[in-house]
């Protein structure tokens, strides 16, 4: 019998939470299965589930298949129709200890083809937090789950749930954990991540968190934040960006675009200005600070005049590190009923944003010559430093140590020292 195999797609959440399937799966005493954790982000993202599952199913013939994550979770019956199929499961039935036993235990017998509730109704997160999930170098922390917005574009919180967040005491001790296994950064992680604390007691910010952090655990060297919602930004979190120097001065921006009217019809909580503001304001805090975002192209209804807005939000913010998404109508969600903008405009004006994002990230690489960097290395000879630009060594380093040089060449977005 061999070791279930398993096959992830989507965000980094779901990576963090296959490696929590691992350990139940095997706790279980799983074997000859293969589980494929899906992402719901776009029709695309549905499509290559699909794919993905034919895949496996042809190379694992006799394998026992099993669909989660968030497209099973927002279209069972998508899946439980394709006949390479055996079981699918929800979101949060797949952080569940008594799924896997089950499963294992009588996997087509008694076993529900199909197990996947109202995720709107889950009001804990999953109790398994995987101490050193990532490299050698770097650790995720899962500190919430689920998503209290309602984009018009986004299907996520059908598949997240509502916000949920994990104690500050829960998230310290863990942190410590992983200290004491020798990891040198950590980063926090979650689908809303600006919302946690709102559903705990005394209701704190994620600005509390993060400076409890840093206050308790003082061995950790570096501590990230993965993307956040700028206009949920708390006092506490511009004073941690402002004053300590463990806190790395890179934040993504969940921003998607740069016009107004646009903002206003993907229901979004903050204006251009909004976002201006704020880089303006951390960057004034922290003058080495740099921001990755999302950026969707294409959005229903955009014109010309609304994309050149968001073209122009590069650089009014100064982005570095951007993520463009042509946009992809998911169905259920209210802006797949608006007005579409033509497939090639919208590849037209992707390429577009990728090209000055592009330029971006080589105008800052080009300022980093000359600049002594703390470099996290993750592999012998490549490494990030602390605003996350990739850094390529002449001599190899352990992998996980911080090591300090200073850069001779940049080229292409990526440093050299």
């Amino acid at each position: 019998m061999s070791a279930p195999v398993f096959s992830t797609l989507g965000c980094r959440l779901n990576a963090y939470e296959t490696e929590a399937m691992k350990d139940l799966a095997a706790e279980a005493g799983l074997t000859d299965a293969v589980i494929i954790n899906t992402c719901a982000v776009t029709s695309e993202a549905v499509r290559k589930a699909r794919q993905d599952i034919r895949r496996l199913r042809r190379t694992h013939p006799d394998a026992r298949l099993i669909v989660t994550g968030c497209a099973a979770q927002t279209e069972p019956e998508t899946f439980s129709a394709m006949p390479e199929v055996d079981v699918v499961i929800g979101n949060t039935e797949k952080m569940q200890t008594g799924t896997w036993k089950g499963i294992a235990a009588d996997f087509i017998g008694e076993t529900e083809t199909v197990q996947v509730d109202d995720i709107m109704s889950v009001t804990e997160t999953a109790g398994h937090l995987i101490d050193g999930f990532g490299t050698r170098s770097r650790a995720y922390v899962q500190v919430q789950n689920g998503c209290d917005h309602r984009c018009t574009f986004c299907i996520i919180p059908f598949g997240r749930g509502n916000s949920r967040s994990v104690p500050a005491g829960v998230v310290v001790d863990q942190i410590k954990r992983l200290v004491n296994k020798g990891f040198n950064e950590v980063v926090l992680t979650g689908v809303d991540l600006t919302s946690w604390g709102a559903d705990l007691p005394a209701t704190p910010k994620l600005g509390d968190l993060v400076m409890r952090i840093l206050r308790l655990v003082p061995d950790l060297p570096r501590l990230r934040i993965s993307s956040i919602d700028s206009i949920e930004v708390d006092d506490n979190l511009m004073r941690a960006i402002a004053t300590e120097p463990r806190l790395m001065p890179h934040l993504h921006l969940s921003l998607q675009h740069g016009d107004d009217m646009i903002l206003k019809r993907m229901k979004r909580r903050h204006l251009r200005d909004d976002a201006i503001a704020f880089a303006a304001e951390a960057r004034r805090l922290r003058p080495d600070m740099t921001f990755g975002a999302d950026i969707i192209a294409g959005f229903p209804t955009e014109t010309g005049a609304m994309f050149e807005n968001s073209l122009r939000l590069i650089a009014e913010c100064d982005l570095t590190w951007l993520h463009v998404f042509p946009y992809s109508a998911r169905q259920g969600t209210p802006a797949a009923r608006m007005p579409a903008v033509d497939g090639g405009l919208i590849r037209e004006r992707a390429a577009r944003l990728r090209t000055e994002g592009n330029a971006q990230a080589a105008r800052h690489t080009a300022r980093q010559v000359g600049v002594r960097h703390s470099i996290l290395m993750e592999t012998p000879t490549m490494g990030r430093t602390e605003q996350f630009a990739e850094v390529h060594l002449d001599h190899p380093q352990q992998e996980g140590s911080i090591t300090e040089h200073t850069i001779r060449a940049a080229s292409g977005g990526r440093l050299f020292a």
